[in-house]
């Protein structure tokens, strides 16, 4: 072989370690970059699960208070329509127990006006009036409490009226305590009858004689002043005057029997009046 030949064998074997040399470092290179791919790749998917797992958690949290909030709300709209169900169910309750007392008030009136309509029947008139203010506190009708109001004035007109004729009796007997009793009693019972007037005087006569002068002139001064009753009115100035002489009160008297000479010039007492006048004006 030749010394070319060799030298050319040489040269190849030489180019092909270098080659072999060049691609080793190649491949070292490309492993390099393989790995360092592999490393970010690995990093990107690391963000990504990281990303995921961030994402996810974010979701079920949201989803976790949409829940939760629509829960409460629910939670909450059962609540109030309990709590208006409960309202509504002590409204009711209310308005049962109202129903009920008035249910109870009307029996419990029906029964009381039972009762006090048998005291009208039966005429029993003082104890019609001593039971008459329980009407304040019973639920009637207007027509069964003008009914009673009714029944209640027309007895104390009676009672009054007897109570006057019993005093009228007792003061022709002369008992005069009894009759001012009688009198007193059938004013308190009746203070606007008829008979009023007349009471009123007759109650003031038996004062006087019972030396109660002091309590017989107020009721006759009202009596002389406001009395509707024409023919009581000169009894009366006449009986003032006398009290009021009883209790030396002369200027008083005085006038009274000027104003009844003034007033009652046709009266049957005029003739008395001038006389005390003029006893009362000498004398005093």
């Amino acid at each position: 072989m030749h010394e070319y030949d060799l030298e050319e064998i040489k040269r190849e074997i030489v180019e092909s370690r270098s080659l072999t040399i060049k691609t080793n470092n190649l491949v070292n290179a490309l492993a390099a970059d393989l790995k360092s791919i592999a490393k970010r790749q690995q990093g990107y998917e690391r963000k990504i699960f990281v990303h995921s797992v961030t994402a996810y958690l974010v979701v079920v949290a949201v989803i976790m208070i949409l829940s939760k909030l629509a829960l409460d709300a629910q939670v909450e709209a059962v609540r109030e329509e309990g709590r208006a169900a409960r309202e509504e169910l002590v409204q009711m309750e209310k308005s049962l127990a109202a129903v009920e007392k008035r249910e109870e008030a009307r029996l419990l009136a029906s029964r009381k006006a039972a009762e006090l309509y048998q005291l009208v029947t039966e005429n029993k008139r003082p104890e019609l009036l001593e039971r008459l203010p329980e009407l304040a506190k019973l639920d009637l009708s207007p027509t069964e409490r003008a009914v009673f109001e009714q029944a209640a004035q027309r007895s104390r007109m009676e009672l009054s009226l007897i109570a006057y004729q019993a005093g009228l009796d007792h003061a022709r007997a002369q008992r005069w305590h009894e009759a001012m009793l009688s009198f007193r009693e059938s004013l308190e019972l009746h203070r606007d009858a008829p008979h009023a007037p007349q009471a009123t005087y007759e109650l003031a006569r038996a004062q006087r004689q019972l030396g109660r002068q002091k309590e017989a002139i107020p009721l006759l001064m009202s009596l002389t002043e406001a009395s509707a009753d024409k023919e009581v009115l000169d009894e009366a100035t006449f009986l003032l005057a006398e009290c009021q002489l009883d209790i030396e009160a002369w200027n008083d008297a005085k006038a009274t029997l000027r104003n009844f000479i003034r007033r009652f010039p046709r009266s049957p007492l005029l003739n008395e009046a001038r006389s005390k006048l003029s006893e009362v004006n000498l004398r005093h």
